[in-house]
């Protein structure tokens, strides 16, 4: 009699430890679900509404998706990576103006840098937006692979080293030591917030800015882009 209520004790245990782990697996199933179902519907509205003709071939269509929601609704990139105010818009498109017309964006500076943020400090460079867009490999950001790209976001390192720190071989363009900003980094650009993001949402960010069209940009500097 001892010997089967040891058993139905064990028996008893086991059964309990088991439901408990499955209701454990339940309850983390659901939350993933609900992660990855968030994650495409931003992925579905995101390329609803995309500002520009996408390519999609040899690209995971979720990931553009989510990227455009990142960099459109979330981020709205284009703000700062166009050529300024007076062009982001497409004439007759501009959603501040009298009348409330519906947005649409200025296809041809789309994302592709220029503008002039001045300098931080007067005497200092000045700080002048990126050519977001995909080069003729159709890599974005000036042809960053997306280790690179995913450097910078983290680390907000400045790879084209644009305004260094002044040194005995660096004496103009750059800041002198008597300013606390490190030249090494990106300025005005808020990469402190974006270096929390998952790694799958700098994926997403990097797959649509190489969906998105060229944009040449100036004839020479760094906001130029080899189309083709």
């Amino acid at each position: 009699m001892t010997t089967d209520k040891s058993r139905m004790g064990r028996y008893l245990t086991s059964t309990i430890t088991t439901l408990v782990l499955l209701a454990g697996s339940c309850v983390t199933s659901v939350a993933l679900a609900g992660d990855w179902d968030e994650d495409d519907a931003r992925a579905i509205r995101g390329l609803e509404i995309a500002p520009v003709p996408l390519n999609l071939v040899g690209k995971s269509r979720e990931l553009v998706g989510l990227g455009s929601y990142l960099v459109n609704v979330v981020s709205g990139c284009n703000d700062c990576h166009s050529a300024g105010p007076e062009v982001t818009y497409a004439p007759g498109g501009n959603p501040y103006f009298k009348g409330n017309p519906p947005t649409v964006i200025n296809q041809s500076t789309y994302l592709g840098g220029g503008r002039n943020f001045g300098s931080v400090i007067p005497g200092t460079p000045e700080i002048v937006s990126r050519n977001l867009t995909p080069d003729r490999t159709g890599r974005p950001v000036g042809g960053l692979t997306f280790a690179q790209f995913r450097h910078v976001l983290r680390t907000g390192e400045d790879l084209d080293h644009l305004h260094p720190n002044c040194s005995s071989t660096v004496t103009t363009n750059c800041f002198p030591a008597s300013q606390p900003f490190n030249g090494d980094l990106l300025q005005v650009m808020p990469w402190p917030l974006y270096q929390t993001l998952r790694d799958r949402d700098l994926r997403a960010i990097y797959e649509y800015l190489s969906a998105v069209p060229c944009i040449e940009g100036p004839s020479s500097g760094v906001l130029h882009n080899d189309c083709t």
